[in-house]
Formats: C-alpha cells, structure tokens, sequence
C-alpha cells in the first residue's frame, strides 16, 4: 500500500480514494471509501483501453453480470462507471495478502492451509459460474487470505459466458502464463471448466511455490501449459489426487467446482487458517489501512423507519432477539400487505402443512421477498436463481446511494450437520443456529418437521451489523411459511420436488445394480446417496433450462424414453465416474426439472464402459419410481 502521489485526484464517483494498493495489466488499484464509510478496492482501468469504445460496452455488461456474483469467498463488485473518462469498478476491499505474495514471503502453504485453500476456491467459482461468468485470469494474484478464508477477485475481464467471442482485440489472449488452460492459451473458445484448470494450478502453486508448469520463458511455459504433464513430483499426495483431474488437457475431463467440494469433504472451522506470517501480514495490512484512514470516519445517514431494537443489531440474549423479531414481523408496510390479494382458495386447494417436505419442495424462494419486504435492510432486488430449487439470492440496497448495497442469500433446505455445534437462540418460537463468520451472518431456523434441515438466510456487509438483514428476512419468511402464505409453485402430481428420493428409490434396487449391499449415506433435501465397497451412486435434483449438453461434449442417450447425456471420466490422472443427467419436467417457460444420476468408483476402472452401464440402470430405476410427467 502507497500513499497516492501529489496532484492525484481524490475522488472518483462518490469514493473517496486514500490510497494506491496496486496497479496489474488492466489497471490501477486503489483503497477508497464511500460515502457511509465502507472500504472499496477501486479499480480504473489503463487509459489505452479507455479509447476502445468496443471496451467499454463489454465493460459495462460484464460489470452488469459481475454484480449477481456473491458468496463468502468472492469480493462483490459494488458500483462502477463504464462512461467515466477513464472507467472504474468498485469491489468490497478485503484486507490480506495475495496467494502470490503469502507464498512469496513465508514459503508453500500447510496442507490444512491447502484443504482450506480449495475449498474456498471451489466455492467461489460455483458462485462465479451460476452468475454465467467465467473468471478467465485466476491466478495467485487475484486470491487474497483473508482471516477468514480466501477471496477471489478482479471479474473486470471475465466474460459472460454466453458465446461471445474475444474480450479484447483480435489475437490477444487473456490470462496469466503458467495458470491459464490450454484451450485459453490455444486461443480457442473457453467454458467454465477453464477456470477449474486454474483452480489446479494454483493448489499446486501454493503446495510447491511454482506454477506446475514453469518454463525459462513465456513461450516455453505456454507450450507446456499445451503440451507437458504437469511437474507434480513435489506435491503431497492428498493435493495431488484433486490437483491432477483439475489440470487434465481434456475440459471434459475435469471435475465440476462441485464435484470438487463433493471431494473435499467439510473443512473443520479455525480462526487461524494460514500459518502465523500470513496472519501477520493481514494485521499489517490492517495496520496500515488505520494510518491511511487519517480522516474522521464518515457516519453513515439515517435510514428511513428503523426498528428501534435493531439498533444494537441481532442481540445475543434470545430475548432481545425474539422481540426484535416481533417488531420486524408486524412493522411492515400496512400498504404492502395489502397489496398482497389473500390467495383465492382455488389457488390451494391442498395446501401442503407448514415446514412439511411437500410445502418446502414447493415453496418458490425466489418469491419470498418483495421489494418493500425487508424496510430496515432496504430495497429488495430482482432474484437470482441458483442451481438448487430451494435457493436464491437478491440484491440489497438503496436506490439512490449503490455503496451500500449487499445481498441476502435464502436456502430452505441447509444440513445442518455442519452448523451442529453454532451458538443456539430462539426467534418466533423457533430455535436459531447463529454463525458469524467475518462479516457474514448466517442464521439458519432448525425446521422441527424436517429433522437434519434448516431455513437459513445469510449475508455479508462491511460495516453496521451483518445479522441485521439476515434477521429480518428469516422473521418475513418464517411469518409466510407459518401462515400458508407464502409464494407456492403451481402444485404437480408429476413433479420430483417434493420426493424423498431416499424412500423413493429403493435401496434394495440400489442393491441389485451394484450387485453388492448398498447403505444409504448423505440423507439430504432432494438428494440421496448410496454407497457400497465397489461403487457409490448419487442422485440430485438441480434447477435446470433443459440445456443440450452435446455442445460440451456429453454422450446423448435416452433414459426412460426421453433425451439424456452421460459424461464419463476415467483413467489414473482424473476422478472415474459417469453421470447422466435428464430434464424431468418442465416448471414453467424458462426452467426445468434436471435429475443428476452419478456412479463413483471406489477404486480406478480401466474400461468406463461397464461403469457407465451401471449408471444407465441407475438412472432407469429413478425415473420408473418418480412420478410420471
């Protein structure tokens, strides 16, 4: 960090700038704050590509795409101006070394660091991806350790990915040698799965202290990024197994961000998860942001009609939170409510029971929050789908002032086997896990009728406290849920979303295709899995958008009359499996039911045929038991 030079503005849009943090090779990096005192890595990008009008509309919808990423691992872009002389981004600043230079400084990383490490990262590409970006530069430099964890940072040149061609002028390539794809470093069309070989490098890096695939020269490393297998000899055989099917030259032959956390497993929480340098690297940095901070700190204004108990934010004492949450439930809009018609009762002719599996298979999240919902938190945005049914995410924040916006996330199925051990209060009669971690606030409504599952709702801010949005959008939905009210999608004999496919599926079918005995394992809300010695068979339901997946290389087949694709991976450099995957059913113009049927090898196959067979069957025997469409 650099004091900013003589003469230099000291503002740019509503950000005050106090510092210089950096400068890459798309621009200049500076710690700046907004106007209700939130910290900001401001990003302007170099003046050549200012005159590049073509830039400057791929900027602007990029940034667009950029605001719909969230999740504890990324650095959500708050604001930007592409049509400012010299365009800017603004990303919550987060205080920590880079990957590059922790490891720089104080050597490898631990292989509890590692674990950590990865599955961070894993964790926030799924992010960047369901928001239909690709990162395209994921290198040691754009990871910051945090106290809390990673951060993936800098989409300003991801791209969404939606068939569009080049980002930049004819012939250039995007990326960082030694990091990048081969199919990037080719120049040829990229998918997600690009990222994913980054991912791998990168552990690598940060296991080894050297890309995987250093060479003498630019030219040398891009030709082994192309063409030489990984130097792998130095890295512990625990990183290696998920390093090498990350970096296979295939893209198909890749895992799937997900796939990779499946791996993984849960990480124990710790407060210190780097060694001690890197944490003390953090501290500095901290340390020097106070200094540069020399002004008195700008206090936030008012927001409009406050609930008096949310002053001192989400209490500890489980008084204090239950009357907090009575006035959040009965403080709302009277106008709101009404413009909400009761629903005729022809619309719910069987209302499911409250918190039961049928109504929580069927209740839309996307719908739960309208825009004047959450009045103390502030303007609620239009949804983002996830992958899941039950999930979805909105944007927070005023209108009039975008530096303090942030978003709330909405689950209603959380396992709470990881959460087991979170501090415990009780809101509206309900018991309350409570997780705070850094600045995001995660409280998860333990649903008494669905033992092992919660409705959680999380959040993440820079400053005021981080459960006050969190607190309020769970009392709204609880309210609904309670009552009946809330948005249900139209009820479907044929639909899967309110399946238990662990009952549904029956384990002595299981038995029959593994030709083993078979116990069930990871019982969870619209997903199940069975594992034997020899092999372990999966199943999950996914938001779809009945997509062709021939276009990413997939084997189409027919399961039970209809289209399917089959992917398949083996060999002893990638993780064997084989999955299909089907649209089940249409949900309405835009999304679709998509069942994932997945068979995993206990031990390395030869030959994928025979497993891909067996996952055939597999997904034969789920659709004769789920309901007809």
């Amino acid at each position: 960090m650099k004091p900013l030079n003589p003469g230099e503005p000291r503002q740019v849009g509503r950000y005050r700038l106090v510092a210089s943090l950096g400068e890459g090779g798309m621009g200049r990096v500076l710690l700046g704050v907004s106007q209700d005192g939130r910290l900001v890595a401001l990003k302007q990008v170099h003046p050549g590509f200012a005159h590049d009008e073509g830039f400057r509309s791929r900027f602007r919808r990029e940034v667009q795409t950029s605001r719909m990423v969230s999740g504890a691992y990324t650095a959500a872009v708050m604001d930007a101006d592409a049509d400012a002389a010299t365009p800017w981004l603004a990303s919550v600043f987060v205080a920590g070394p880079s990957l590059k230079e922790a490891v720089d400084a104080s050597g490898p990383l631990p292989l509890d660091s590692l674990r950590f490490l990865a599955v961070g990262l894993a964790s926030a590409l799924m992010e960047i991806h369901r928001a239909g970006l690709i990162h395209r530069d994921l290198k040691p430099s754009n990871v910051i350790l945090t106290d809390d964890g990673p951060r993936v940072i800098d989409f300003g040149i991801a791209r969404a990915a939606e068939g569009e061609t080049d980002i930049t002028h004819t012939g250039s390539i995007i990326g960082s040698p030694g990091f990048m794809s081969p199919e990037q470093a080719n120049g040829y069309p990229i998918t997600p799965a690009s990222d994913v070989f980054s991912l791998g490098a990168l552990l690598v890096m940060a296991a080894t202290g050297r890309s995987p695939f250093a060479g003498a020269s630019t030219p040398q490393t891009l030709y082994n990024v192309v063409h030489s297998h990984p130097d792998l000899r130095m890295v512990h055989p625990g990183v290696r197994r998920l390093a090498e099917p990350c970096l296979a030259k295939d893209p198909a032959a890749r895992p799937t961000p997900a796939q990779i956390l499946d791996f993984l497993g849960p990480v124990t929480p710790s407060a210190t998860p780097w060694p001690p340098a890197v944490h003390a690297s953090i501290a500095g940095q901290k340390a020097e942001v106070n200094t540069a901070l020399s002004l008195p700190a700008v206090m936030p204004r008012p927001r409009k009609r406050r609930a008096p108990l949310l002053i001192a934010g989400a209490a500890t004492a489980v008084v204090a939170i239950a009357v907090t949450t009575a006035v959040i439930v009965t403080d709302r809009d009277d106008s709101a409510a009404k413009a909400q018609p009761a629903p005729e009762s022809a619309e719910r002719p069987s209302a499911p029971a409250p918190f039961s599996p049928e109504q929580i298979g069927r209740v839309d999240p996307c719908k739960l929050l309208k825009s004047n919902s959450l009045p103390n938190s502030g303007p609620v945005k239009e949804p983002q789908a996830k992958n899941r049914l039950y999930h979805c995410s909105h944007s927070i924040g005023e209108t009039t002032d975008k530096s303090r916006s942030h978003s709330i996330e909405i689950d209603l199925a959380v396992n709470l086997f990881m959460y087991k051990d979170d501090e415990r209060v009780k809101l509206l009669g309900t018991e309350v896990l409570k997780r705070l971690d850094g600045k995001s606030c995660k409280l998860i409504a333990v649903n008494e009728s669905m033992p092992g599952f919660g409705i959680a709702t999380t959040a993440s801010r820079d400053s005021g406290d981080s459960c006050e949005t969190p607190l309020e959008a769970l009392g709204v939905i609880l309210e609904q849920i309670r009552s009946g009210s809330a948005p249900l999608r139209p009820a479907s004999p044929d639909s899967a979303s309110t399946v238990d496919f662990c009952k549904t599926v029956p384990v002595t079918g299981v038995t029959s295709i593994a030709q083993e005995p078979v116990e069930i394992f990871g019982d969870n809300f619209q997903e199940c899995g069975w594992i034997g010695k020899k092999n372990s068979f999966y199943l999950k339901l996914n938001r779809g958008v009945g997509e062709d997946y021939r276009a990413s290389g997939q084997k189409p087949i027919e399961i039970a009359g209809k289209p399917a694709y089959e992917a398949s991976r083996n060999g002893p450099k990638v993780m064997d499996d084989c999955t299909i995957t089907w649209t089940h059913r249409k949900i309405d113009e835009f999304a679709t039911e998509e069942l994932e049927a997945r068979v995993v090898p206990q031990e390395e196959v030869a030959d994928p045929g025979p497993m891909c067979r067996t996952a055939e069957e597999f997904a034969e025997l789920v659709a004769a038991k789920l309901p007809k469409p």
